[in-house]
């Protein structure tokens, strides 16, 4: 078996395509965020808000369940290590993406302590 890296990437376009609108969304939103709070003096290690690590860690735990339902799969088809690899990395990555709009967030909302 053997890759190249041309298939690679047209393996990944055909799976990135349906999602390409989800995917800007997410990354809007991102940005937007950041942006604001670093107007606004918000620094990352300054500001300490545990509720959004929190809520961070249930999404990410959360999407172990939801991410297979939204690329029209089941949780049942995830049976070698890649797979199980592959759906715990993209929790992970969710768990952060959610902590890096929330805890910006929070410091808009609660403002500087």
């Amino acid at each position: 078996m053997t890759f190249s890296l041309a298939g690679i990437f047209s393996v990944l376009s055909n799976a990135i395509q349906p999602f390409l609108v989800l995917i800007l969304t997410i990354l809007a939103v991102l940005v937007a965020v950041q942006f604001t709070a670093r107007i606004r003096s918000y620094r990352t290690k300054a500001h300490q808000y545990m509720p959004a690590m929190i809520v961070a860690l249930l999404v990410g735990a959360s999407s172990v369940w939801w991410l297979p339902l939204l690329t029209h799969s089941q949780l049942a088809f995830v049976t070698t290590a890649i797979d199980w690899l592959a759906l715990i990395a993209a929790a992970l990555g969710v768990a952060l993406l959610v902590w890096l709009v929330l805890h910006p967030l929070s410091y808009l909302i609660r403002g500087p302590r």
